[in-house]
């Protein structure tokens, strides 16, 4: 059996899909295709895409859309989805309202990037400027070391993965921060114009000069450029392939394969895992085809795609504990 795999695509001013066909999924019991429906988080979409358009001459179709992590995680509970993705892990109490048990495994890695548009400044912040960037404090780019022009904060409006683990990072190397906007998927943010998604957020940035803003890597593109950050040890990096590796190494995943560091000493300072979610039990005629897809996506041909997009490839061991949790899923 074919399990097709297609990826909707909406304007990035709607909740954007990332779209494409994929995989060959032979050996699969029954008769007839499978689709999977699946949505949530915006950090891996660009990564997801490519996955998928790799596989699109073999064949079938997976529904994913690009809707940010708190959406995916409602849909996921709702059990209008196949499969969810987030940024964050689900907690506890979200598990609870699974009757179908809930499996969670990272898929992907990055860094979050703080983007801005602002030619021939190379903006290099210290932890203190970060934070006063986003409370409103820092009002123009002379502050950091740049010529003159006011700073124009764009954040995300929606529920999102990215959000909770930049205002994670903010929080802890900002006591002001963490009394004041907090942590989470939404914030009450100081200031700022809201987009959609990281491709709404990029979007905004590209079109407002002195923009500034945190998005995935993968959309640092066009005038926009990735400050240089600091992280707990006082050194200054940029993310690249190296430094977000060296980061992500500081990550304990644990046995439920869902640890974090907000604040490492080595490396790219904002760097996270994102998580595809899978439902235990239930998943009834498409349980080969759910198989296939991610024990692809799990490979190591598939991760060696990740640097050329601005994603850090999972290392052999988390692979190798993904694909053991794959396993365990029922019918």
């Amino acid at each position: 059996m074919h399990t097709s795999i297609t990826f909707l695509r909406r304007p990035l001013s709607a909740a954007l899909a990332v779209a494409t066909t994929g995989a060959l999924l032979a050996g699969c019991g029954g008769g007839g295709s499978v689709t999977l429906n699946g949505a949530g988080a915006s950090f891996p979409a660009a990564i997801y895409q490519r996955w998928f358009q790799e596989l699109a001459t073999k064949g079938a179709q997976v529904n994913y859309q690009s809707v940010g992590s708190g959406a995916g995680v409602r849909q996921f509970i709702a059990g209008t989805v196949d499969f969810g993705a987030s940024d964050v892990p689900m907690k506890a109490d979200e598990i609870a309202q699974v009757s179908r048990g809930v499996l969670q495994i990272p898929m992907t890695a990055g860094a979050i990037a703080v983007a801005y548009n602002n030619p021939g400044c190379e903006l290099k912040l210290s932890q203190a400027q970060l934070v006063d960037i986003f409370l409103g404090k820092i009002k123009d780019f002379s502050d950091v070391g740049c010529e003159a022009k006011p700073i124009k904060v764009v954040h995300r409006s929606d529920g999102s993965g990215t959000t909770a683990n930049f205002t994670a990072h903010l929080a802890a190397i900002s006591p002001a921060w963490k009394d004041g906007p907090g942590v989470g998927k939404t914030v009450n943010w100081p200031l700022g114009i809201g987009a959609k998604g990281n491709e709404g957020v990029s979007a905004q940035l590209s079109q407002v000069d002195g923009g500034i803003g945190y998005v995935e890597v993968a959309y640092v593109k066009g005038d926009l450029q990735a400050a240089a950050l600091t992280n707990s040890s006082g050194e200054t990096l940029k993310p690249t392939t190296e430094s977000e590796t060296t980061a992500l190494a500081s990550i304990e995943l644990g046995p439920d394969l869902i640890g974090s560091n907000p604040n490492p000493d080595k490396g790219y300072p904002i760097v996270t895992f994102s998580w595809i979610l899978l439902y235990k039990s239930g998943n009834a005629d498409k349980l080969d085809g759910i198989k296939k897809v991610f024990d692809f996506t799990l490979s190591e041909g598939a991760q060696a795609m990740a640097p050329e997009l601005g994603y850090v490839p999972l290392p052999p061991s988390v692979l190798e504990k993904g694909r053991e949790r794959l396993a365990t899923l029922e019918k």
